[in-house]
């Protein structure tokens, strides 16, 4: 009988509306905070790699026709796609807008 009780109580606390704290509503608030710059950074990064790697295709023959034109195009295509690269981790690093006064006025 007395483990029925337990149990039922620890059923009961599972589905009983939770108390947030403070550090958990800013947990969400961070990552909430973070992800469009998360996201951008990923982005960003993958299509200047894909443009650097135009680039090489262009100044390595492989695509287009293999004359000079092309050749220099390829490398400065590629030059781009590194320059776009190189700044995609300080972009990501600038610094961040203070969210904190959310944390007083989030109803969630």
């Amino acid at each position: 009988m007395n483990t029925d009780k337990i149990y039922a109580e620890q059923l009961a606390n599972e589905y009983a509306p939770k108390d947030t704290s403070k550090v958990v509503a800013l947990r969400k608030l961070d990552a909430k905070a973070k992800l469009p710059a998360t996201i951008f950074t990923y982005t960003f990064g993958i299509i200047t790699a894909l443009i650097t790697g135009v680039g090489m295709c262009l100044s390595m023959k492989v695509i287009g026709s293999g004359t000079t034109f092309t050749f220099i195009l390829g490398i400065i295509i590629g030059i781009i796609g590194l320059v776009g690269m190189g700044i995609n981790y300080p972009l990501y690093n600038l610094p961040k807008t203070n969210f904190a006064w959310l944390m007083f006025n989030n109803k969630e």
